[in-house]
């Protein structure tokens, strides 16, 4: 795919869509989450404005290279790299907007070809370390074993857990992953990254009560202020970030699309300000 060009000026982050929810274990919807988070994030009920009062939606802060095209069910691994290849040829930090957790895996891929060593910070429910989930290893609950087996990072942060299972939490220790449960979350503790990240976002960190359109709710998460906060709080550059697995068709009036706006309109801000402070 072409990246569509939104003004002579190259803007800061660029958005992508990636339709995809083939890898999903349990509920299909995601694939129509892009364009779901698209209408959420110009909606005429709020404003182009991230809370530091960063005017989001200007084009010279964020583009949009439209959606990844996805012939198949495939998973999709050569699209996805290329398109976020493209994004980032021109000089935009990529957001990939899924589309199920497995893209992940293919938009990593493609950053760390150009920005290597990151660290990732990873919200979710879940660890998302499976080897193997019900015969896939490209499942949506496999990403960041092919990630860490591929040593794209040296360093997986994951905050919000409350799915662990034995083989993930043997997973986590084979490839020494900080994980920061709900436990943990709890007691105090709060990611410290240092250095350049990538920032993956599953919305189903979040407590149901935030986040009801989602394929897997678990309840006990993180509240939408949790999440905002640890991402205005991220001290170094942001190379890349996706949003994934929100489900419009389980979504309650849009609700969980406006979650995935917001947090969306925060991340970009966190980039340019980092962006700003690094080149001051």
């Amino acid at each position: 795919m072409k990246v569509i060009p939104q003004s002579h000026t190259v803007p800061i982050a660029t958005v992508l869509g990636i339709p995809y929810d083939a890898k999903s274990s349990f509920a299909r919807g995601p694939a129509q989450a892009p364009q779901a988070i698209r209408e959420a994030l110009r909606t005429p009920a709020g404003n182009s404005f991230s809370e530091s009062l960063h005017d989001v939606l200007s084009a010279a802060t964020l583009g949009d290279a439209g959606d990844v095209r996805i012939d198949s069910d495939g998973y999709p691994l050569e699209a996805i790299q290329q398109a976020v290849t493209e994004v980032l040829d021109t000089g935009a930090v990529p957001i990939a907007l899924g589309g199920d957790h497995s893209v992940t895996y293919a938009v990593v891929r493609a950053v760390a070809r150009q920005a290597k060593p990151f660290t990732i910070l990873h919200f979710d429910a879940h660890n998302d370390l499976y080897d193997v989930y019900e015969g896939d290893r490209f499942s949506h609950a496999c990403p960041f074993a092919r990630i860490m087996e591929e040593q794209l990072t040296p360093s997986l942060v994951q905050v919000g857990i409350r799915c662990l299972s034995p083989h993930q939490r043997d997973q986590a220790r084979r490839f020494n992953v900080e994980v920061i449960d709900m436990r943990a979350w709890q007691a105090g503790v709060r990611p410290q990254v240092v250095g350049p990240c990538y920032v993956s976002i599953d919305l189903d960190v979040l407590d149901p009560a935030f986040a009801p359109g989602l394929s897997h709710r678990e309840p006990g998460g993180l509240s939408t202020r949790d999440v905002i906060s640890v991402i205005q709080s991220v001290p170094g550059l942001i190379v890349g970030a996706d949003i994934v697995e929100l489900n419009p068709l389980r979504d309650i009036e849009g609700m969980t699309a406006l979650v995935a706006a917001k947090v969306l309109k925060e991340l970009v801000a966190r980039i340019a300000e980092n962006l700003r402070a690094v080149h001051s």
